[in-house]
């Protein structure tokens, strides 16, 4: 059980939820493991399929708290809420400002701006732990460099621009982040549809999860995923989503990647050529990125801008939560997600 930004997340799969008076209960196997005055909160977030007690689900209708239910995975179930909950607002809101250039840019800025130091951040951390290295501090200065640009750029298409540079300079180095199997995992720069080396299969599938637990976030916060501010909008594409996604691909796709691949957890044995599909994982590779991501996102670490404890897998959430509120300005600022 964790409480932030006056939300109960309810981790443990085994939960159920119920009420007693104008108490929020928690059990497990019936028994009473925590309890919180409806009042105190404003939503509640359930990782579980145990479900929640009708009485409870009036309780929070009553005082306009919103429960959500998510898979253990933290794919997005359902959602409840009462009928005077302030979202249809917080929605006009993001479309309005969706086509307002001026804020469209200045959270562009915000999200690459991110992106790109915690490519630096990656980066650093690897000169720190393995010694100087002097490629990778020569893209360090270019990426701050590329990152002064962006917060000075003055359209959205230059922040792209700005990006993509900054992108083939950080994967430039991205094999001599590699400690093990560096003749196996061969990788010459990003690519994908299809990708063309296990790295790059492991990178596009790990971003999807990302993707996945994002719009997941963005759902539970009552803001809609398919309207951003940078990606264009398309039919059936997650444009907040992937615009939200940017500071954290480093932090949860890459480093993860590395990982499995630095402590031989994966192989090339775990990826095979299939035609024109490129190369793609085997069954096997799926199951120990996914249980490796799902190990992960138990992790906990101190947020940045929180100071408090929290869950790696909490992450998208929190950054939905602290969007929601700069977009009904109860925030001066987004605070992006930087890692040190």
């Amino acid at each position: 059980m964790r409480i932030l930004l006056n939300t109960l997340y309810v981790t443990t799969p085994e939960a159920y939820l119920s009420k007693d008076g104008l108490n929020v209960v928690v059990s497990v196997k019936q028994n009473e493991i925590f309890r919180i005055p409806i009042h105190n909160i404003e939503q509640i977030i359930t990782f579980g399929y145990m479900g929640a007690s009708p009485g409870l689900m009036k309780l929070c209708a009553d005082n306009n708290v919103s429960l959500t239910f998510l898979s253990p995975q933290g794919r997005y179930i359902s959602r409840s809420q009462g009928p005077t909950r302030g979202n249809v607002l917080q929605r006009k809101a993001q479309y309005k400002n969706s086509d307002e250039p001026n804020y469209a840019l200045h959270l562009s800025k915000l999200f690459i701006g991110g992106k790109i130091q915690n490519y630096r951040n990656i980066l650093r951390r690897f000169i720190r732990d393995n010694g100087d290295d002097e490629a990778i501090e020569r893209v360090c200065e270019e990426l701050l460099r590329c990152k002064r640009r962006v917060l000075n750029a003055e359209s959205i298409d230059s922040v792209r621009g700005i990006e993509g540079e900054a992108a083939t300079a950080y994967f430039g180095v991205f094999s001599r982040l590699l400690l093990n199997q560096k003749e196996d995992f061969v990788f010459e720069g990003r690519n994908r549809r299809p990708p063309k080396d296990a790295i790059n299969a492991m990178l596009s599938f790990v971003y999807t999860l990302i993707c996945n637990d994002m719009t997941s976030a963005l759902e539970t916060v009552g803001l809609d995923p398919y309207v951003g501010f940078m990606h264009t909008l398309r039919p059936g594409r997650a444009s907040l989503s992937l615009d939200m996604m940017e500071e954290l691909r480093a932090y949860l796709g890459d480093r993860l990647v590395l990982s499995l691949i630095n402590r031989k957890q994966i192989t090339i044995k775990d990826f095979i050529k299939q035609g024109d599909e490129g190369i793609v994982m085997t069954d096997s590779g799926r199951k120990i990125i996914l249980s490796a991501w799902q190990n992960r996102k138990k992790e906990q670490i101190i947020h940045p801008y929180l100071n408090e404890k929290v869950s790696i897998g909490l992450l998208p959430y929190v950054q939905a939560m602290l969007l929601a509120r700069f977009i009904r300005k109860d925030i001066d600022d987004y605070p992006v997600f930087l890692i040190k």
